[in-house]
């Protein structure tokens, strides 16, 4: 009698052993199991700006996770707290949490690309460099080689927006890539800029001048206007950003304010010696100093300064500009 309750005790035991087990499998694979057997793997993208609680609430809207608990659990065992970066990452709905969250602590395999406005390619392979891993070998092919193939695409083309771009993508193909953002952008104006009779190569040169001389898209069209003035009546456009330009790279950068001696460089891009614009656009201008040249500020101004609070001042005479200097700049 008493080996049959010993006997009958053991299963019961051994059943409700095997009952808590199946209950912690299926609490386990419910709370940190992958979603979907066999499933290939997708790419992830985490916006710039992104917080960690938006995250985690993307990742279970798209069926990466089941519970935001569970990933945050593993994200904090992983040490992984304010470590996921915006970017491009490669998961799958067969990972499970710990997975996923290993997978996005790590290095993603695209990378976010902030281009700012006005900056000469030299500056953008510099950006590029550093967020694509980039040598200097290939960094110098992308300026020398990968966009200098073609004389109206060597600059002024590679328009400054944000990318999401492959650690893998090839040079030459970030080049068309931004070719083909700046064709995007001004497609829209295609009609206006047959409408004015203005060469496109000729609308981004002034652009990329009114990009480095305004203060910002508040006076782009003074002096856009300004500018086609002077053009117009045949006077040199004296700008210092075009020398800045020819100057080349300094110990204090790339744009660093010019010296007088800097006014007599023999270059193509010297406003100051040569009539006319300059060989090519000296930077790359975004859609604001674009729109500027089409419909520039209508004035009777030929020249302008910027004071120290870099409010624009213009003037219709020479006399009228040299009291601006005397009044805003001494």
């Amino acid at each position: 009698m008493r080996r049959n309750i010993k006997s009958k005790n053991f299963f019961i035991l051994a059943a409700a052993g095997v009952i808590f087990f199946a209950a912690v499998v299926f609490l386990y694979t419910d709370f940190f199991g992958a979603l979907k057997r066999g499933a290939e793997a997708e790419r992830f993208i985490i916006p710039l700006n992104l917080d960690e609680p938006a995250i985690v609430s993307k990742l279970k809207e798209e069926g990466f996770i089941r519970r935001a608990f569970a990933f945050n659990l593993a994200l904090s065992l992983e040490g992984g707290h304010g470590k996921i970066k915006a970017g491009g990452y490669q998961i799958s709905k067969s990972m499970n949490v710990w997975q996923v969250a290993r997978t996005l602590i790590g290095e993603s395999y695209m990378k976010w690309v902030v281009i700012p406005e006005g900056l000469r390619k030299e500056e953008i392979a510099d950006i590029l460099a550093e967020k694509l891993d980039w040598s200097e070998e290939v960094k110098e092919k992308w300026i020398n080689v990968d966009t200098a193939k073609e004389s109206d695409y060597t600059e002024g083309v590679y328009f400054p927006d944000t990318y999401l771009i492959s650690k893998d993508e090839e040079p030459e193909k970030v080049a068309k890539r931004l070719q083909v953002k700046f064709q995007e952008k001004i497609n829209p104006f295609s009609k206006e800029v047959l409408k004015q009779n203005i060469k496109w190569t000729t609308l981004v040169k002034i652009a990329s001048i009114v990009q480095r001389e305004a203060a910002g898209k508040n006076d782009m069209p003074l002096v856009a206007g300004i500018i086609w003035n002077r053009l117009e009546k045949g006077l040199k456009l004296e700008v210092d950003a075009t020398v800045q330009y020819a100057r080349g790279k300094t110990e204090e950068g790339w744009w660093a304010p010019i010296k007088v001696a800097d006014k007599k460089i023999n270059s193509p891009y010297n406003t100051y010696l040569n009539k006319g614009l300059p060989l090519r656009p000296i930077d790359n201008p975004g859609l604001d100093a674009i729109k500027a040249v089409l419909y520039p500020e209508k004035t009777a101004c030929l020249y302008y300064i910027h004071d120290n609070s870099r409010v624009i001042h213009c003037a219709k005479t020479y006399e009228e500009h040299l009291g601006n200097i005397e009044e805003y700049l001494r």
